[in-house]
C-alpha cells in the first residue's frame, strides 16, 4: 500500500528533513538501457513501477517482482523513504524504459541487522526496469486535513500547522524557523494567483514539476 506523506504532497521539502547530516555512502549506478526517446525522467515525489530483482554480492538471488509473489510490478513514491535509501538515491533522472544495474552499500539497505534472507552487513545488487511515472499523490482528502476552517483554501498557518504535525509524526523536529522557510517555497510554487492562498483547484491540480 503507498504512504500517502508530506513529502509526497510536497517533494521539495526532502532537502530541508535531509540537510545538515554527514554525507552518506554514493549508491554504483550502471545503466544496463536506456530508451532512445525520453520525455520524463523521475524525480523525489514521482510515483514509479518497476520491475526488478535482487541479490547478494555473491550472485544469490533472493527477490525477484518476475518470479515471485503476484509477478507484478511494484508501485511506490520516489524520494520519501518508502522503499531502501539506496533505491531513493539511485533511481532518479531515470526515463521510462530505463533499465539500471544498482550496487547499494549495506548503509543505505538493510544495514546492521540484515532482514529474512539478507544477512546483516550486506552489500546489495539490483536489476531494476522503469515501466511506468506518474505525478504522485493530491487527493481532495488530504486538502480537507489540512484545511482547517473548511473555506476550500490553505492559508499559511494552516500549512505551518500540518507541517509540524507530520514532522512530529515522522520523528523529525525541525526549528520554526525551518517551517518559515518550507512554507515559504510551498507558496512559491503552489500560489498560483499569488493571493496569499493555495486553494483547492491550485493543490489538486497535477503540477508538471511534481
Amino acid at each position: 500500500m503507498i504512504l500517502f506523506s508530506i513529502f509526497s504532497i510536497f517533494p521539495s521539502l526532502f532537502v530541508f528533513v535531509t540537510g545538515g547530516k554527514l554525507p552518506e555512502p554514493e549508491v554504483k549506478i550502471e545503466v544496463i538501457h536506456k530508451p532512445l526517446m525520453c520525455y520524463r525522467k523521475s524525480k523525489y515525489g514521482d510515483m514509479l513501477l518497476v520491475h526488478y530483482e535482487g541479490f547478494l554480492e555473491n550472485g544469490t538471488m533472493f527477490h525477484s517482482s518476475h518470479r515471485h509473489g503476484d509477478n507484478n510490478p511494484v508501485w511506490f513514491t520516489l524520494g520519501i523513504r518508502e522503499v531502501l535509501k539506496g533505491w531513493d538515491k539511485g533511481l532518479q533522472n531515470m526515463c521510462t524504459g530505463e533499465r539500471r544495474k544498482l550496487i547499494i552499500p549495506s548503509s543505505l539497505a538493510y544495514g546492521k541487522e540484515g532482514k529474512g534472507k539478507i544477512p546483516p552487513g550486506s552489500t546489495l545488487i539490483f536489476d531494476i526496469e522503469l515501466m511506468e511515472i506518474r505525478n504522485g499523490p493530491r487527493s481532495h482528502d488530504s486538502f480537507r486535513e489540512m484545511d482547517l476552517n473548511d473555506d476550500w483554501k490553505l492559508s499559511r498557518n494552516e500549512v505551518k500547522e500540518y507541517l509540524k504535525k507530520e514532522f512530529e509524526k515522522h520523528g523529525y523536529s525541525p526549528n520554526d524557523t525551518h517551517h518559515e522557510v518550507m512554507v515559504d517555497d510551498i507558496f512559491k510554487n503552489e500560489d498560483e494567483d499569488k493571493d496569499g492562498f493555495i486553494s483547492a483547484r491550485e493543490f489538486t491540480y497535477q503540477h508538471d514539476e511534481l
